[in-house]
C-alpha cells in the first residue's frame, strides 16, 4: 500500500514538475497550465467521498489493485495526448484513482493492525507520499525537463503496473471494512469537530499551492535553473517530506496528532516566511528544507487526527480529508493563476502564508472543539 501511494503522489505531483516543458511544447499559458492541477484536483475532490459511498463493501484488494491498473492505463494514454485540452482530460480521468487508493488504502489498514498501533500504520502508508517527493517527482521533473513530460507520463503508467502487481500478490483477500450507514454519515458531516478539522485540511493544502503549483516557473524565472538543479531542489524539499513522515511515524502516538499537526504547519509557514528572500537557487533549497519537514508530515497527523476522534467514522472522515486536500489545492491553484495574472509570479509566496497562517489559527480552534465537543461513540 504504500508503494501504490508513492505511485498515485508521483503522478499527483509530477504535473507541477514538468509544468515548464507543457507551457513550451503545448504553447499555453503558464496560468493555463495550472488547470492541469486544479481540475486533476478538483475530481479528486468531488470523487473522495463519493467513491468511498460506492466501493463500500468492495474487497479491498480487487479495488486497490483495479485502481492502479486504471491510474496506469490513463497515463499511457495521456502521454500521447495532441493538445493540452485531451491531456488535462485524460489526466482528470487517471485521477479517479487518487480519489479512492489513498484514503481507502488508509482507512482499510486499520483492519490489519491492532488498535495501538492504528496511528502509526496509517502515517506508514501515507510514506509513500514522502517517498514520491524524494524520487518520483523529482526523477519526473528530470525526465520531463531533458525528454519531454510524455516520457514522465510514461514513467507513471509504468510504476502503476508495477504496483498493481506487487499489490495483488501481497495483499490478503478478504479485506472488507463495514459499510458505513446513511447515519454514520449524517454523523460525520453534522460534528462541528470533524468540519473544523477538515477546514485544517483545506486551508494548509490551499496555502502550499498558491506556490507549489507554479514552483517549477516561479524557481525558473528566479533563479534560470538547469533541470538538474530543479530536480535538485525536488529532492531536498522531497527529502525533507520522507524525514518529517518518519519522524511523525516514530513519535505521533507520544506528542499527540493535534501537537504534530500544528508543529507540521508550523515548519511550512517558515519556509513561506523566508522564500521571497532567497537569492539563489542553493539558498532556495535551504528555504524549502522546513516546508519538506512539515508537508506530508501535516496530512498525515491530519488522518490521523481524524481517526482518533471518532475511529468508527474512519471510512468517511478520511475520504473527506483526502476530498478536503485537493480542495485546497485546486483553490491554491486557482489563486495562484490569478495572482500571477495581476501581481506577478514572485508575489505567490506572501499569499501563500497567508494561507498557512489562517490553516494554525483553525487548528487551534480544532483541538479546543474536539476536547469540549467529543464525538459519541455508537452503542
Amino acid at each position: 500500500m504504500m508503494f501504490g501511494n508513492i505511485v498515485i503522489g508521483t503522478g499527483v505531483m509530477v504535473a507541477a514538475g514538468v509544468l515548464n516543458d507543457i507551457v513550451s511544447s503545448l504553447s499555453v499559458s503558464v496560468a493555463t497550465a495550472g488547470h492541469l492541477i486544479s481540475v486533476g484536483a478538483l475530481v479528486v475532490c468531488l470523487g473522495a467521498p463519493l467513491f468511498a459511498a460506492l466501493v463500500a463493501g468492495w474487497d479491498r484488494r480487487k479495488l486497490l489493485v483495479g485502481s492502479l491498473l486504471w491510474y496506469g492505463l490513463w497515463h499511457a494514454l495521456a502521454a500521447f495526448a495532441p493538445g493540452f485540452a485531451s491531456l488535462n482530460l485524460l489526466r482528470s480521468l487517471a485521477l479517479v484513482s487518487a480519489a479512492i487508493f489513498t484514503p481507502q488504502a488508509a482507512s482499510c489498514i486499520g483492519l490489519l493492525v491492532p488498535a495501538q498501533q492504528r496511528g502509526r500504520a496509517i502515517t506508514f502508508v501515507f510514506l509513500g507520499w514522502s517517498v514520491a517527493s524524494v524520487l518520483g517527482m523529482p526523477l519526473g521533473a528530470w525526465i520531463g525537463g531533458t525528454l519531454g513530460w510524455r516520457w514522465s507520463m510514461g514513467l507513471i503508467s509504468a510504476l502503476s503496473l508495477v504496483g498493481a502487481l506487487w499489490l495483488w500478490r501481497r495483499m490478503p483477500d478478504g479485506v472488507v471494512p463495514p459499510a458505513l450507514s446513511a447515519a454514520a454519515w449524517r454523523q460525520t458531516l453534522s460534528s462541528r469537530t470533524l468540519l473544523v478539522t477538515l477546514g485544517v485540511t483545506v486551508l494548509s493544502a490551499g496555502g502550499q499551492f498558491v506556490l507549489f503549483s507554479y514552483m517549477a516557473p516561479y524557481i525558473h524565472t528566479r533563479f534560470d535553473t538547469s533541470p538538474a538543479q530543479f530536480s535538485a531542489l525536488l529532492v531536498c524539499y522531497g527529502g525533507m517530506g520522507f524525514v518529517g513522515n518518519a519522524l511523525l511515524s516514530r513519535y505521533i502516538d507520544r506528542v499527540g496528532a493535534s501537537r504534530a499537526v500544528l508543529i507540521a504547519l508550523t515548519c511550512i509557514s517558515c519556509g513561506m516566511l523566508v522564500a521571497p528572500w532567497a537569492d539563489s537557487w542553493l539558498i532556495m533549497g535551504a528555504v524549502l528544507l522546513p516546508w519538506g519537514l512539515g508537508v506530508f508530515a501535516s496530512n498525515s497527523a491530519q488522518q490521523a487526527r481524524l481517526v482518533g476522534q471518532a475511529p468508527w467514522l474512519a471510512s468517511a472522515s478520511i475520504a473527506l480529508n483526502t476530498s478536503a486536500m485537493y480542495a485546497g489545492q485546486a483553490l491554491g491553484a486557482t489563486l495562484g493563476a490569478t495572482v500571477i495574472v495581476h501581481q506577478g509570479l514572485i508575489a505567490l509566496p506572501h499569499f501563500g502564508l497567508l494561507g498557512m497562517l489562517l490553516a494554525m489559527a483553525l487548528s487551534l480552534l480544532a483541538t479546543r472543539y474536539a476536547r469540549l465537543h467529543p464525538l459519541p461513540a455508537p452503542s
